[in-house]
């Protein structure tokens, strides 16, 4: 069967009408980034931020007829409110006569918002939940090669062993780790055409874009298509009841951490730094976004800490050590503990084995569920807004 082209993707597309029934999607420039990888289609639709849940009919429309082209083994499309340079403007929505002022005029242009006084801003958006599950931590470095997805994998799997339910969500669109850290390969299964059943190893229920595409595919992605998918991925999995997920982020502090900030009702997040003074001052930035987002800093990781050679057990302070814990004293957030540098830790992270999974009575394991027994006083402590479950069998 041959491949399945951008062309005859885009072609298809424009039989999908535009809002208001005014001509087609890819006439009206609304459809942009299409990907195509190993037979999934991946495209956005361009729509106003204010009527994007109005026009999910569309979305869901789009999705449905890209899937029916043979050869396409899986679709993902995503509204964004991004659009693309050049692309033809969305038709302006009728203004419905319940709108008009009195006498049946429009109101003026400038005019204050109906429901707020003048000039007052209107309010922000709630965070919506994900249905079934009760907390929501994010775990973020302020840059990369610090350690953060293999911290985020037991942290999961600390949690996991604490005797909680537990699931993973790796929100690294360019460069997911979590698949290769979990030892877990194929592709995941929909539920009803609709959800997606997240993948498992150890226990841990997980999701990733890994899954999705070839572990060498190049992700060439605008801002608002990651922020799209990952909403989507976070809200279109089966993940059932869980007493908390755990999100890997990107390192650094750009579109998605502040898009998941603001959309998604976090509980906290937990920082990854080591221990120089270079990483200390990237993972200030992180905390610092938190902050301005109000979302509370669960604490501060200490990750590759200290070298302990394994001929002679001599500990070897490689990059420093205390910095992270003197930071978390200086900006007043919790230390959560320091994680050695050990060949283990690496060895079993590269395999798919994590330290935590493989072997939970080892010292590495007893660091990562103490952190995560911390992590999780601090959570359980506080109110959570929790989603109506909703139970997948």
């Amino acid at each position: 069967m041959p491949d399945v082209t951008k062309e005859q993707v885009l072609e298809t597309l424009s039989k999908v009408r535009g809002p208001d029934l005014e001509s087609d999607i890819v006439s009206l420039g609304m459809v942009s980034d299409v990907f195509i990888s190993d037979g999934k289609v991946y495209f956005s639709v361009s729509v106003p931020a204010e009527r994007a849940r109005e026009l999910e009919p569309m979305r869901a429309a789009a999705e449905k007829i890209v899937k029916a082209i043979p050869g396409v083994r899986g679709v993902l499309a995503t509204l964004t409110a991004d659009r693309k340079a050049g692309a033809a403007p969305t038709p302006p929505r009728p203004q419905p006569a319940a709108a008009a002022g009195q006498g049946g005029q429009a109101p003026r242009s400038g005019s204050a918002h109906p429901h707020s006084p003048s000039g007052a801003t209107p309010p922000k958006p709630a965070r919506q939940g994900v249905p079934g599950v009760g907390a929501i931590i994010a775990v973020a470095s302020g840059k990369g090669g610090v350690g953060k997805s293999t911290t985020a994998v037991n942290l999961a799997l600390g949690l996991l062993a604490n005797g909680l339910r537990v699931g993973l969500l790796d929100a690294d669109i360019y460069g997911p780790s979590v698949p290769r850290l979990l030892q877990i390969s194929g592709r995941p299964e929909q539920i009803d055409g609709k959800y997606i059943k997240p993948m498992q190893n150890y226990g841990l229920k997980t999701m990733s874009m890994g899954f999705l595409v070839d572990e060498e595919t190049a992700m060439i992605w605008r801002g608002p298509m990651v922020q799209s998918a990952l909403l989507q991925m976070l809200r279109e999995v089966a993940w059932g009841d869980l007493d908390v997920l755990v999100i890997d982020l990107p390192p650094g502090t750009g579109d998605v951490q502040l898009t998941m900030a603001q959309q998604v009702p976090l509980a906290g997040a937990v920082i990854v730094s080591t221990p120089q003074d270079l990483a200390l001052i990237d993972a200030r930035k992180a905390v610092n976004m938190f902050r301005k987002v109000e979302i509370p800093i669960l604490g501060i990781v200490e990750n590759m800490s200290y070298f302990l050679a394994p001929d002679t057990g001599n500990r070897y302070n490689i990059f420093g050590h205390g910095g992270a814990r003197a930071e978390a004293e200086r900006i007043d957030v919790p230390f959560l503990g320091e994680v050695p540098l050990t060949m283990e830790i690496r060895e079993r992270s590269d395999a798919g084995t994590p330290v935590v999974a493989s072997v939970p009575e080892g010292p590495s394991a007893a660091i990562y569920r103490d952190i995560a027994a911390a992590v999780w006083a601090q959570v359980s402590g506080r109110p959570q807004r929790k989603a109506p479950a909703i139970r997948f069998e």
